[in-house]
């Protein structure tokens, strides 16, 4: 089932590729202990719909957080940006570690919706939008769904500092979340595929792809460090790093189309500010 966030309501596309708008919140749903159940039971007292033109971000109440130096690629343009300050061995030794790198990324008001623009930081000039599968964790811990997410990030400012991260990472709109959040408590497979491409001014300046069986880590690791001794009531998301990292040559310009896509989620679209 795929989950939409309209301007009003929820509405659900069942398998059978029906639209239902159900009485039903974000909030509620992360805070069950089942929320397939839930969206099930709200399906029952739900009516006909239509898929909103414009979906809003899938959150509510939820923080979002992100892994880091979860993939191969994500280690060695980490290592490359961070060698003249001297911190390119701390990615070389979290790669490896048993712990994994979680980083707070965002709160819901900084998110911005599909169609909505992202930002760069008005005090850099090394930036990039990361592609991940993004995990929705209800608040027992429990993955029940995903959903696409954009890491938006200051390359040179983390670079210069892996302490400066939190300011290479959070601002306004520094992540997006979307289309829609599909519901599965199965695993993607290996095979998904997650490609992402940039477009300035009508044409393509970069583009690439990985599959998640790339990533070193398994999702259910990541989850269980990310609820060691915290608590989410109202559960939250959890970005799972990327394996597309453009040429050190490359950054955004205001007015690029960033499009990211992972089926069967769908395609994320934002424009940088």
């Amino acid at each position: 089932m795929l989950l939409y966030s309209g301007p009003e309501d929820l509405v659900v596309v069942t398998a059978a590729n029906h639209a239902v708008s159900i009485p039903l919140t974000l909030d509620a749903l992360f805070a069950s202990d089942d929320p397939s159940a839930v969206v099930r039971a709200a399906l029952a007292t739900g009516q006909a719909a239509q898929v909103p033109a414009r979906p809003r971000a899938p959150i509510q109440s939820q923080e979002v957080w992100a892994a880091g130096v979860t993939y191969l690629r994500s280690r060695t343009a980490r290592m490359e940006e961070s060698k003249d300050s001297g911190g390119g061995t701390f990615y070389d030794k979290v790669y490896l570690a048993d712990r994994p790198e979680l980083f707070f990324k965002s709160t819901p008001h900084r998110v911005a919706a599909p169609g909505e623009p992202v930002r760069i930081r008005r005090d850099s000039k090394w930036n990039v939008p990361e592609p991940e599968l993004t995990l929705a964790i209800n608040a027992r811990g429990r993955i029940f769904g995903y959903t696409i997410g954009n890491d938006m990030s200051s390359r040179d400012i983390e670079g210069e500092n892996p302490l400066y991260l939190p300011q290479a990472k959070v601002y306004d709109r520094s992540a997006a979340l979307g289309p829609c959040l599909l519901l599965s408590a199965a695993p993607l497979p290996a095979t998904t595929e997650i490609s992402l491409e940039i477009r300035r001014k009508g044409r393509p300046v970069f583009s690439g792809a990985t599959t998640l069986s790339q990533i070193k880590r398994s999702f259910l690791t990541l989850a269980e460090f990310l609820f060691r001794d915290n608590s989410f009531p109202h559960g939250c998301y959890l970005m799972t790093g990327t394996g597309i990292v453009p040429p050190d040559s490359f950054t955004l310009q205001s007015g690029d189309e960033i499009c990211i896509t992972i089926p069967p989620i769908g395609t994320l679209i934002n424009s940088v500010a």
